[in-house]
């Protein structure tokens, strides 16, 4: 990881995260054009379920790369996000979300067990995003039941 260089609030912080999930919701492509890779250091840490921790903008991109060719849509649901700031490089943010999978449609509490909650856990510092830990059902929709006895009964 490089020095750190330039002292950020936590809502330079926000609107860091704020661009990569708009980003996201706009194919990758940041309000500026630019990719979403850009939004990210150069050694910095990216992990998803199923997929694993990608290290580098390289293997970050590879990996949306993945998780995107999945996805026709998405979108996050700006106005219920929760914010969780700690006043240091490190915050998280709670959310929902709706979209279209390859294997079909999602939408938050619909039904309750089903993919579209979500935590991501940032550290953002000099404009750049350190590292991003998702948390999230990658079973978009709602597939995998057999596995699960009580969601088979429902």
């Amino acid at each position: 990881m490089a020095v750190a260089t330039q002292t950020m609030t936590d809502e330079q912080r926000k609107s860091v995260a704020l661009e990569y999930l708009k980003a996201f919701d706009r194919g990758g492509v940041t309000s500026t054009g630019g990719s979403i890779v850009d939004l990210f250091a150069e050694d910095a840490q990216v992990m998803f379920p199923k997929w694993g921790i990608a290290t580098g903008r390289d293997e970050i991109g590879r990996m949306f790369g993945d998780i995107g060719g999945t996805l026709k849509q998405i979108l996050h649901h700006y106005a219920e996000f929760t914010w969780i700031m700690s006043g240091t490089d490190v915050f998280a943010v709670e959310g929902t979300s709706h979209g279209e999978h390859r294997d079909g449609p999602w939408r938050a509490g619909v039904p309750d067990w089903a993919a579209g909650r979500w935590t991501d856990v940032f550290e953002v510092r000099d404009f750049l995003i350190q590292r991003c830990f998702i948390y999230l059902d990658p079973d978009y929709a709602g597939k995998d039941t057999e596995r699960y006895p009580w969601l088979r009964q429902s």
